[in-house]
């Protein structure tokens, strides 16, 4: 799918958010909360009212797990704060009640996710508690960071079945789209407000975690799709330094580039999917604000009159989340292209779990094609490979991968695109961190939601969410495999968390991956094992043709 603004002529990517719809569908409002201190601390009671540095919270009892939910990381984005890196939470008095999920941050509806906000004050946290028989010692603490960029929240994500696992789990609301990115000159922060608010989260995790059970000093970062992205620029971030001990990185597009018309027709090609020069942000806030009536050639007045703006008539602006779907570089948050940092070694050296699944881009052929209820033929094939690759390479591409060969044109398609795009990525960014920190590849589990429309979504975009977080509704719909799956992972994620590599009783052996002695691990509801990642995504014939 293409998206044109009106009187700019320019076009942008819609990414639209199915990830937002799996978790609307897969994944339950859930628990988190605030977290801190430093040191290795020793056995806290928790119950329900605990105190944070900024004032008591209290949660509710779910079983053998404690919940807080909704709770303030940082003070409210909004007025002259609009467009300003985070600021610290008001103090309050008494004790804050915790027992139900906060505000979302602005966003708007889509066919996909059917949830919408205005509310400003929403940069907080959930916290969910491991049980009590697993709280004799300070626990590991994982945050967890959402996907898509323009849609979603933290509390869509039930912390209990990782919790259960000795872990607590924090998610995040951050600001999202056009609050989260707008980049104008010498604004400070600029492009780059929504990855501020991770990093203030998990400077609150680490002032906080220790009232919650936690262990400030190992904490693991993790997220899906431009979570996992904004992950690879903390990685890299001076000033995410000392905040997290282990990353995971499930389906990100942080080494990953866009060939043409690879999100819809009409898209163009960029040479990194989710960075953009601080400049590009800045061209990208003119043409989607140009309708606000606050042009001009003043950035300061400029900002003044965005900022008077109410939320409501930003989120008129057709396409004006989606746009923002990206991360500035070469300012004080990412002095440097993130990829580029990474293959100079120029990271924070904490392990890392990272992955893919093996069908990636049929979300995004689904997107723009089947869901819009247009058919994807050969002809459509054809010309697909065209814009991607130019008439050469493009019969180089077609007899590797000839659509007979496939259900449809279209999963041929999604093939080229997942080879391509999401596995020469993920490779390239397993190769720039294994020569300096342990790294271990996955690729992961196929969805099981019956999503509509007959499509076969295979192990597609983030389809391994849910399998890492608690649902009720979604349980019955795992088969006894799922189930044995869902436990496999979470234990492998708890084991990663607790000691920097994913192992535990009973699991399969995973090795790390090295650039001499690549090893991926295949996460399946019939085999978890090693798979040979470069032969299956044809990485050889990429390479080559690039």
């Amino acid at each position: 799918m293409t998206v044109t603004h009106r009187g700019s002529g320019r076009r942008y990517p819609a990414r639209r958010p199915l990830l937002a719809a799996v978790c609307a569908l897969a994944l339950a409002a859930a628990a988190a909360g605030p977290l801190g201190c430093g040191g290795r601390p020793g056995p806290a009671p928790v119950g329900e009212t605990v105190r944070t540095d900024a004032g008591a919270v209290r949660g509710v009892r779910s079983g053998p797990h404690l919940l807080f939910r909704g709770v303030p990381y940082a003070g409210a984005p909004e007025g002259r704060h609009r467009w300003a890196p985070p600021r610290p939470v008001p103090p309050w008095n008494g004790v804050r009640d915790a027992t139900s999920p906060g505000p979302l941050c602005p966003q708007v509806p889509s066919p996909y996710a059917r949830i919408s906000s205005t509310e400003e004050d929403c940069l907080v946290l959930n916290v969910t508690t491991p049980p009590a028989a697993d709280r004799r010692r300070a626990a590991p603490v994982l945050v967890w960071i959402h996907g898509d960029g323009s849609v979603g929240g933290g509390s869509f994500f039930d912390g209990r079945r990782l919790a259960a696992r000795g872990l607590v789990v924090v998610t995040v609301n951050y600001r999202l789209g056009v609050f989260g990115g707008l980049a104008l000159p010498g604004l400070e922060g600029s492009g780059t407000f929504g990855m501020q608010d991770q990093r203030a989260a998990l400077a609150w995790v680490r002032r906080n975690a220790r009232a919650f059970g936690g262990d400030p000093g190992n904490v693991t970062v993790a997220g899906v799709s431009f979570g996992a992205s904004a992950i690879a620029g903390h990685l890299t971030s001076p000033a995410s330094a000392g905040l997290f001990h282990r990353a995971v990185m499930a389906s990100g597009e942080g080494a990953m580039d866009m060939p043409a018309g690879a999100m819809g027709p009409g898209v163009p090609g960029y040479p990194w999917y989710v960075w953009r020069t601080g400049r590009e942000m800045e061209d990208i806030t003119a043409a989607m604000t140009a309708s606000l009536g606050c042009g001009g050639d003043r950035p300061e007045r400029t900002l003044a009159c965005l900022r008077a703006l109410p939320v409501r008539r930003i989120l008129e602006v057709p396409y004006i989340m989606n746009a923002f779907q990206a991360l500035a570089y070469g300012n004080a948050t990412l002095p440097e292209l993130p990829p580029a940092a990474l293959r100079a070694g120029r990271f924070h050296r904490v392990p890392v779990l990272s992955g893919a699944t093996r069908d990636e881009h049929r979300t995004f052929v689904a997107m723009a094609y089947h869901a819009a209820g247009r058919p994807f033929t050969e002809a459509d094939y054809d010309r697909a490979l065209r814009t991607a690759f130019g008439a050469g390479s493009a019969a180089r591409v077609r007899a590797a991968y000839p659509p007979g060969a496939f259900a449809s044109p279209a999963l041929a398609w999604a093939a080229v695109v997942t080879d391509r795009m999401w596995a020469r990525g993920t490779q390239a960014q397993h190769d720039a961190l294994a020569p300096y920190v342990p790294v271990y590849a996955d690729r992961g589990a196929p969805m099981f939601l019956p999503l509509p429309g007959g499509f076969a979504f295979g192990a597609f975009h983030a389809g391994d969410v849910p399998y890492l977080f608690e649902d009720e509704a979604a349980e019955p719909l795992f088969t006894a495999e799922q189930r044995r799956l869902s436990a496999a992972m979470t234990g492998y994620w708890a084991g990663f968390a607790r000691t920097g590599a994913p192992r535990g009783e009973g699991l399969p052996a995973w090795r790390p991956h090295r650039v001499d002695r690549p090893y991926t691990q295949s996460l399946a509801p019939r085999r978890i094992g090693p798979v040979d990642y470069f032969r299956e995504h044809r990485l050889a014939f990429w390479d080559g043709l690039s």
